[in-house]
């Protein structure tokens, strides 16, 4: 990534040029990523595709001015990370639910040194994670948790839960192709299921799911529900940042 596009990308997030890549600028870059970038799925329900290609996701998130999910957003996120000189890898994972861990290359996360960085999982930790900690981590996210397991992978944990399966061996993006295409194509994905667009704020979420508008202030709960398309589309203009031509909608199967 050159200097022009580093520095757009860092306009898109409210961030200035870090001095040096160090462990307090990469806390800055993360927690506004979070509040700058939606965990969106819109583009499997608009038809758009998902090319998994650092210049492409760049362009869709600083260009485009859109979000992701978990590929899109720490794909992009990583290329940023890199080209401001820090260390990154990329590292598979299992998300982690009631029927065990879901399919390979199911999450994409990312490593800064000796940081676990994930802005790419929806609500979830604000900071990034120390990957060689294994006591609480407290985030104003939650209470964090990085175990060991018996086959040597490590679980990652928010408030006493399991959230994913983290695998510690390096991969490069296109590794994760296969994932990708699943989540956006199979009938048992939940983002073929389901329509969200979510962002952390200052003082707690707001996410639209389908045409409910949610709003999580101070640990307090709305919810709206909207009328008619053009509401819809102001919702996701005004509140994301999301300018789209037509409402998306999840379609039967």
């Amino acid at each position: 990534m050159d200097e022009t596009r580093v520095k757009a990308y860092l306009a898109r997030i409210g961030a200035d040029l870090p001095a040096r890549p160090d462990d307090e600028a990469l806390r800055d870059l993360h927690l506004r990523h979070l509040l700058a970038v939606p965990f969106e799925n819109l583009a499997i329900h608009l038809g758009e595709d998902i090319v998994l290609d650092e210049d492409a996701l760049v362009a869709k998130i600083v260009d485009r001015r859109r979000g992701g999910f978990c590929y899109e957003l720490n794909g992009a996120f990583g290329a940023l990370l890199s080209a401001l000189g820090y260390d990154v890898t990329h590292l598979a994972a299992r998300v982690l639910g009631d029927d065990g861990p879901g399919i390979p290359y199911d999450h994409l996360a990312l490593r800064a040194g000796p940081w676990l960085v994930d802005v790419g999982f929806g609500d979830h930790a604000h900071h990034p994670l120390r990957i060689d900690e294994r006591g609480e981590q407290e985030d104003p996210g939650g209470t964090f948790r990085i175990a060991e397991t018996a086959d040597g992978d490590l679980d990652v944990l928010r408030d006493g839960r399991p959230a994913y399966r983290l695998e510690t061996r390096p991969r490069r993006l296109r590794d994760f192709v296969a994932g990708c295409w699943w989540h956006r194509t199979s009938p048992a994905s939940h983002f073929t299921r389901s329509l969200v667009c979510s962002l952390l704020t200052e003082t707690g979420r707001i996410t639209l799911n389908g045409r409910t508008l949610i709003r999580t202030v101070d640990g307090e709960r709305r919810e709206e529900r909207l009328g008619d398309d053009a509401e819809v589309l102001a919702a996701y203009r005004a509140h994301f940042g999301v300018e789209l031509d037509r409402v998306p909608e999840v379609r039967a199967s």
